[in-house]
């Protein structure tokens, strides 16, 4: 019988983490507070505004370290080990410190066949850092990701859990990146539905600051 102890199929958190922060920074703001009470009134039990309250710890700390997600569960009278449960699961929660802006370069099936490595390579070499890693300046960690259901815009990222980015060319690349290192935000794009281009414009959303045509995917020139 395998010992899951001593050889764990995932690592094992460390029972005496390095703390990010001080007990002084580690709390809530009662505006924060106040929140977090709405959250939890809209599940039938406290710990169905995890997700939720993790989120917004998210966005307060920038990531989630083993202190941070303690104080999501004495804030919620939950467990930690169900907290970092959750925490652990989602990719999009940020375990570690990123960079100013993750980038989440789609590789599934769809992606992949449509220039999701090509896409991961150019960023590679553009920014001079690998997947999995945060340039030296601290503005961008590249990533690699599942699938994240816009496989009709292949290649395609998302950037910092927020805009997708569709259609992707080094051209596109390019202008993208000098916008975040302008520190420009983003539009939210809508893209086009191409059984919908004879009406609506073929868009669907009302609330989008931009539209993008529907446009064939290209095929990729490397699958890895």
């Amino acid at each position: 019988m395998a010992d899951f102890i001593r050889n764990p199929v995932v690592a094992l958190p460390d029972s005496n983490p390095e703390a990010h922060f001080s007990e002084e920074e580690l709390v809530f703001t009662p505006e924060e507070k106040a929140k977090i009470a709405e959250y939890v009134t809209q599940y039938p039990t406290p710990d169905g505004a995890v997700m939720w309250v993790l989120w917004l710890a998210q966005e307060k700390f920038g990531f989630l370290p083993p202190e941070v997600m303690r104080l999501v569960a004495t804030e919620l009278s939950l467990p930690y080990a169900q907290v970092y449960g959750v925490a652990t699961f989602y990719t999009q929660y940020y375990k570690e410190k990123k960079g100013t802006y993750v980038l989440d370069v789609c590789t599934c099936f769809s992606c992949q066949f449509c220039g999701g490595y090509d896409t991961l390579a150019y960023l590679e070499e553009k920014l001079g850092v690998m997947r999995g890693h945060t340039t030296p300046c601290g503005r961008f960690t590249l990533r690699e990701a599942e699938c994240l259901g816009a496989c009709g815009s292949a290649p395609m990222m998302q950037v910092s859990n927020g805009p997708y980015a569709y259609n992707l060319t080094p051209e596109k690349i390019d202008a993208l990146v000098d916008a975040m290192e302008a520190g420009q935000p983003l539009p939210f794009i809508s893209v086009t539905l191409p059984q919908d281009e004879d009406e609506m414009g073929g868009n669907r959303r009302t609330d989008a600051e931009a539209v993008e045509r529907y446009a064939v995917p290209p095929v990729a020139k490397r699958t890895q």
